[in-house]
């Protein structure tokens, strides 16, 4: 019996239920021998949440089974009840198909018979090649049923950020909340001209996602101010017509901090929201998720700021676990080794890694050709490096500060604005107040463009670290 077909029979035979994604890695982990905290340093899960599952899970088992099931007499007890029921030759019509799954299983059986879409966007919900990165998912799950509470989710660009929100506010729906997503990066750049058109335009949307007809001009008094208007509209006119809570994702809030005169009003009134949320009871229905790719370079009073109350969840790069974890989901016959080859080049970036697997997957290409192309124009990511560098090749200042970040041997500080725009094109990582180049894959590429561009030599660094 394999790991797959374990998981199988314990799930549809034994306890007739799914399992949660916890329980199948602490099956998948305790099936070739590993322990709690092996499980916990490999995962991110706390080890005594790991030890506490771990041990009701084999509480269910050994009731179910009608004998003592332990982490160390796992394989034996299953491979003797498999025996003894038949279940070797066991077809059962609910089998769980691809189009049904969600993604916790990394079965390379299952990922042989999908096909794999090039990774330009948002992982589809029922994608067995999602990774949850724990405890990160079960936070915001569990943050969203408080009342009036903010979530702010922060990472570079292509990070894994709109597949995360996708999954809580489908979680959300689950729960019956209505859901509206607004995405700054839709907004006309005239929309920005001032706070009024701004909040206006803003109102229309989450109007519109709640099939309700915009009535602003019933709410709108320019004697009380774009903000107060733009309140007294949520909280007599939107949450009035909504029925339970109402979860509003903002994504790409960044594109906010690119206007200070807006950013300085409409953050401190969001803050001002959830602050309401404490005595209000209409305002406790009111869930924000706030999504960004940087810091938050604009001056904002403590007490003003929507960043530094609720739950903040930062997205961090993959472990080896993981993407090992994801090479089987791609069905690739995948190596510690190769693994290791593959993060000495791009680090943990879910990007870079979903699209190495990709190729390797459907080109047939071999890890050695792939590495040793990766940072040329005839590599596999030329595409998204040129994209990158025609952004630097606009804005001479990020350009500079990504070639002092490149020359430098170590850690080094930049200018916090380009430091700020750089780590949310994700080409570096921040330390503190200190920069460096996020993986070996941008500083081999960039610094071969600089040189053209700047016709000198740049000294050579030690590859960054992971």
């Amino acid at each position: 019996m394999n790991i797959d077909k374990a998981l199988e029979t314990v799930e549809q035979v034994i306890l007739s239920r799914e399992l949660s994604p916890i329980e199948r890695l602490i099956l998948r982990q305790s099936w070739v021998g590993r322990t709690y905290t092996e499980m916990s340093e490999a995962s991110g899960y706390g080890s005594t949440y790991i030890k506490e599952i771990g041990s009701q899970l084999w509480n269910d088992l050994s009731t179910a089974l009608g004998a003592r099931v332990t982490k160390k007499n796992l394989h034996l007890v299953l491979s003797q009840y498999s025996e003894k029921t038949g279940l070797n030759s066991y077809k059962d019509e609910r089998r769980v198909y691809l189009e049904d799954w969600v993604g916790e299983s990394n079965s390379p059986e299952l990922a042989n018979h999908i096909e794999i879409e090039y990774p330009s966007s948002p992982v589809p919900l029922n994608s067995p090649l999602y990774i949850n990165r724990p405890p990160i998912e079960e936070l915001a799950y569990k943050e969203i049923t408080k009342p009036g509470c903010v979530i702010r989710i922060k990472a570079p660009s292509k990070m894994g950020k709109s597949s995360l929100l996708s999954r809580i506010l489908a979680d959300a729906t689950n729960k019956s909340y209505k859901v509206v997503s607004i995405d700054f990066q839709e907004a006309d750049e005239a929309v920005f001209s001032t706070l009024d058109r701004f909040l206006r335009w803003f109102c229309v949307n989450v109007s519109r996602q709640l099939q309700l007809s915009p009535r602003l001009d019933d709410y709108w008094d320019e004697d009380m101010g774009s903000k107060v208007s733009c309140k007294i509209y949520f909280e007599a006119y939107l949450l009035e017509s909504v029925e339970g809570t109402l979860v509003l994702s903002l994504n790409e809030v960044n594109r906010v901090f690119e206007h200070p005169k807006i950013a300085q009003d409409f953050l401190p009134m969001l803050r001002f929201w959830h602050e309401l949320a404490q005595q209000a009871e209409t305002w406790q229905r009111l869930r924000l998720v706030l999504v960004h790719s940087t810091e938050v370079y604009i001056q904002l009073k403590l007490t003003q700021s929507p960043f530094n109350v609720g739950l903040s969840l930062r997205l961090p790069q993959f472990t080896s676990f993981q993407l090992q974890d994801l090479a089987e989901r791609y069905g690739l016959d995948w190596t510690e080794e190769e693994t290791e080859q593959l993060m000495a080049m791009v680090g943990g970036h879910p990007y870079l890694i979903n699209l190495a697997f990709y190729h390797l997957r459907t080109e047939g290409v071999t890890l050695e050709e792939l590495l040793r192309t990766a940072p040329t124009q005839a590599g596999i990511y030329s595409h998204h490096l040129r994209g990158h560098w025609a952004i630097l090749r606009e804005d001479r200042e990020l350009a500079d500060a990504l070639e002092r970040a490149i020359a430098a041997n170590e850690s080094v500080q930049l200018d916090a604005i380009a430091a700020y725009k750089l780590e949310s094109m994700g080409l570096v990582r921040l330390e503190g107040n200190l920069a460096r180049v996020s993986c070996e894959l941008y500083r081999l590429y960039f610094r071969q463009q600089i040189e053209k561009e700047n016709k000198i030599d740049l000294p050579l660094y030690q590859p960054c670290s992971h």
